[in-house]
């Protein structure tokens, strides 16, 4: 069974830079495609960004364009989302999950395993 864990939340201002990674302690989650959600208050849980098994595949959602980069190792069984120019409405607990299949998903139904979650909050 996978086990996703999610690191490197905290808080931060506005306009800087902030990395989220995932690890897999089972180490059985390299063939699936992977994902990062969020879910701030009072709203319910989005698709934030998604990879392939591979990496030859991603997906953002147009909130996070070209400001959010996901990218994955295999040999080390991580994902990370690369969040620059944060703004206060980034402010969520951010989700690390591992999809059903090795394509990207932009949906939760697409996504099996669910880390803890980490909070990352985005001051003005």
């Amino acid at each position: 069974q996978v086990q996703l864990r999610e690191s490197g939340g905290g808080q931060v201002e506005a306009g800087t830079s902030l990395t989220l990674s995932c690890a897999d302690s089972k180490r059985t989650s390299s063939n699936n495609g992977m994902g990062w959600f969020r879910q701030a208050p009072g709203k319910e849980r989005e698709f934030v960004a998604g990879i392939s098994w591979n990496g030859g595949d991603t997906r953002y959602a147009d909130s996070v364009k070209g400001r959010f980069t996901i990218s994955r190792d295999r040999s080390k069984n991580t994902v990370s989302l690369q969040m620059d120019s944060l703004k206060p409405e980034d402010t969520a607990v951010y989700f690390c999950a591992a999809a059903l299949r090795a394509s990207v998903s932009a949906t939760s139904y697409g996504y099996r395993y669910w880390g803890q979650g980490t909070q990352d909050t985005v001051s003005p």
